[in-house]
């Protein structure tokens, strides 16, 4: 019986980062696997690569404890752009992709078929978005509002994936604006635990909580575990990039849920 729940962030290829919170978290490494001693079960929330120095071999970690079944795991639109990469779709390779496919490109053709095959089974397995603890949590990458929970729909992938975002204006090869969609949920149940876009701390709101910390900016990777409704965090080890950071002025103390 799993009896607690810990959601890690972005990795975005931060490797070691990725080992150390696992190790502050209280997970054991052996016969190189990582449990923990009090059944606790590992969430990540998509974006596994792109950006950081190692993303090829945080595919294969997360791929691993999702075997063992010591994680779940559901994609980011970093993942999904990843897997139509591995399909031979025409993607743009920037945005971070261009740091995965230099990996990639790097290894000999059996490991790269083998890291291919890997992935893609990881994303074909996975769910769009995941409730857990009797439905009283939800991962989903970017969010989800709590009125679309159940739907697997177009536009619903779209936002769990990429967010409530604003393309006006936007021009050929720039992000798009990311509107600020916790703003007008309504302050119940479930929890709403998801990433995507960098805070230099998690950012609660309405029982929603971003744990994006930007790792791969210079920030620090962070895990919020369920139900202690806590966060437990490493600092990153790669250049900071203060400039990748969003701030809200509407933010909440966690502590004020427990």
């Amino acid at each position: 019986m799993v009896k607690g729940l810990d959601f890690i962030g972005d990795i975005h290829g931060c490797r070691q980062e990725l080992h150390a919170l696992l190790q502050k978290l209280g997970y054991e490494k052996k016969k190189g696997m990582y449990t923990h001693p009090k059944e606790r079960k590992l969430v990540f929330i998509g974006d596994l690569t792109d950006r950081g120095p190692d993303s090829v071999n945080v595919i294969d970690d997360v791929a691993a404890l999702v075997n063992d079944r010591i994680a779940y795991y559901i994609p980011g639109n970093h993942c999904d752009k990843l897997y139509r990469y591995f399909l031979g779709r025409p993607v743009q390779i920037q945005h971070g992709l261009e740091t995965t496919v230099a990996e990639l490109h790097a290894l000999p053709q059996a490991s790269y078929q083998r890291i291919r095959h890997t992935f893609m089974r990881l994303f074909e397995e996975a769910p769009l978005y995941l409730p857990l603890w009797k439905n009283e949590v939800v991962a989903a990458h970017a969010g989800i509002r709590k009125k679309d929970i159940g739907r697997t729909d177009k536009a619903a992938r779209a936002f769990v994936l990429y967010g409530d975002v604003d393309r006006n204006g936007q021009r050929a090869g720039q992000l798009p604006k990311r509107r600020d969609w916790v703003l007008k949920e309504p302050n119940g149940f479930p929890w709403i635990v998801y990433g995507h876009t960098p805070v230099q701390t998690p950012r609660v709101f309405r029982r929603t909580i971003n744990i994006d910390t930007g790792c791969v900016f210079g920030g620090a990777l962070t895990a919020f575990r369920y139900p202690e409704l806590t966060t437990v965090d490493v600092p990153s080890r790669q250049p900071e990039q203060p400039e990748k950071f969003r701030t809200f002025e509407q933010t909440e103390n966690l502590s004020a849920y427990r």
